[in-house]
């Protein structure tokens, strides 16, 4: 079986509204941010396997309740599912922040857990987040990085900045099949 390419992608800021530092902590405070599901659509309809890796230590905290997260993860799957996107996996780090587990970013754990069970080339594939810690995990297991813009301070340089998830497929697209572009045939 062939390798496949995935585009792994930070939650909260990238995906969905944070309030401020906080991420929403039940269903009815997730907003999807605009162009999402067409983003995630765009990525599977150009051969791209999409996943969740998000850090939630608010459940290993007590914030919030595994269940809580688990609906909260699937009003995020229905509402891409709605704009004809598809999640492989979510994946989230439930841990206390300072637990020292391998799954927290700006650790690969999530990364690399993902990538042996879907059979992924981590080399054709990108790392998408906000934050120095998703630019960090997606080095260190070996992605691409895109760095989307936000009032996170960072300090890490990405292989890409753009300013949306929807922006960030575009350019994802148009790096996969340059040859598209070169024509003048948009797709």
């Amino acid at each position: 079986m062939s390798r496949r390419k995935a585009v792994f992608l930070d939650r909260d800021g990238v995906l969905n509204k944070s309030y401020g530092f906080r991420p929403p902590n039940n269903p009815e405070e997730l907003v999807i941010l605009p162009g999402v599901p067409e983003a995630i659509r765009r990525l599977n309809d150009a051969g791209y396997l999409a996943f969740v890796v998000t850090n939630q230590g608010g459940v290993g905290l007590g914030y919030m309740t595994q269940a809580e997260l688990d609906a909260i993860h699937e009003k995020l799957a229905q509402e891409v599912a709605a704009g004809g996107g598809k999640f492989t996996e979510i994946a989230a780090c439930t841990h206390k922040p300072k637990e020292g587990c391998a799954c927290r970013k700006p650790k690969p754990g999530l990364i690399l857990g993902l990538a042996e069970k879907y059979n992924i080339d981590l080399a054709a594939s990108y790392m998408i987040g906000d934050r120095d810690m998703d630019i960090q995990a997606g080095r260190a297991a070996g992605t691409r990085t895109i760095l989307i813009k936000s009032r996170e301070k960072t300090t890490e340089q990405a292989d890409y900045t753009c300013r949306s998830l929807l922006a960030a497929s575009k350019l994802i697209i148009e790096l996969d099949s340059p040859s598209l572009f070169e024509d003048g045939v948009e797709g």
